[in-house]
């Protein structure tokens, strides 16, 4: 039979097992979600990159001047938009994030000024409620697969705040996708938009555009398909960030397994070695002690 503590060992095998079974599950289908969000990435990149060309000819035209999301006035209240995750188990993914958020955080209060929290994943939410922060609104379900409709969502919230005088400046927080290795916490200030300004270097080509309908319509349209652009774009780099941080450590918690069922193997094995070796000496200890009697 035997001991208590091979039996013990024994099981601390299998539960290990049956945990690396789904660590490396886990990994599996988030490196497999990796190459689907990266390409989302790269693609939504010329849409924006063609809004800010459009938005840089309409500005050159003199349309905007007194637009309402290009307003700057005294940042008394700063909302800020925190792009997190739903889920944990990816590493220091949403702590990152949060740590720089609340920085900031710290800094504007220190500065007298009134902070105004968007939240988007349950990590920040969670995060930020339990510190009895004011959260204005918070978006769940989104990080995974986010969709267009979900950064429109965000950015008429925000707009609309921005516009009534809610708030007075709006600063996102999210982690940049640079590559499957590196993730890089970001802020960026959304609101008021900063217009995009006309390349001035020698030899550019400077062309000429006629507009209809009038500039100024123009820019009224453009505006809030850029912040929706930009957000999306943001809710992209978060969500395939997300997916590496979480992959890397699925694979780490795959190895340690591996690593901690090696071990306790050769803890078993020597345990078991060590009841043989004590069934033997008994045995033989018998033995003797009937050949003498």
């Amino acid at each position: 039979m035997a001991s208590a503590q091979l039996r013990d060992t024994r099981r601390r095998i299998k539960s290990v097992e049956a945990t690396k079974k789904i660590t490396r599950a886990m990994e599996l289908i988030a490196a497999s979600r990796i190459p689907k969000a990266q390409a989302r990435v790269h693609g939504s990149k010329p849409y924006t990159a063609k809004l800010i060309e459009v938005i840089e000819n309409v500005g050159a035209a003199g349309a905007g001047a007194g637009h309402k999301l290009l307003e700057r006035r005294d940042s008394k209240r700063v909302g800020l938009l925190i792009v997190s995750s739903d889920r944990g188990l990816a590493g220091a993914y949403a702590s990152s994030i949060i740590r720089l958020a609340e920085s900031r955080v710290f800094e504007l209060e220190r500065e007298g000024k009134d902070v105004i929290i968007y939240a988007i994943g349950k990590k920040a939410l969670s995060y930020f409620r339990y510190r009895d922060y004011h959260i204005e609104q918070a978006y769940l379900g989104v990080t995974d697969t986010p969709g267009y409709g979900d950064a429109r969502a965000v950015a008429n919230r925000v707009m609309e705040d921005y516009a009534v005088e809610r708030i007075d400046a709006l600063e996102a927080f999210y982690t940049r996708f640079q590559s499957a290795m590196k993730q890089v916490a970001t802020r960026q200030e959304v609101l008021p938009i900063t217009p995009p300004e006309m390349d001035d270097e020698e030899g550019a080509i400077q062309v000429s555009y006629g507009f209809e309908p009038s500039p100024e319509e123009i820019l009224n349209r453009l505006l809030p398909r850029y912040v929706e652009a930009i957000i999306f774009n943001m809710l992209l780099e978060a969500s395939a960030s997300e997916h590496s941080a979480r992959r890397r450590a699925m694979k780490a918690a795959t190895d340690n397994a591996e690593e901690l069922i090696k071990n306790l193997t050769v803890q078993a094995n020597r345990a078991r070695q060590a009841e043989i070796t004590t069934a033997i000496t008994e045995i033989v200890g018998g033995a003797e002690a009937l050949v003498e009697s």
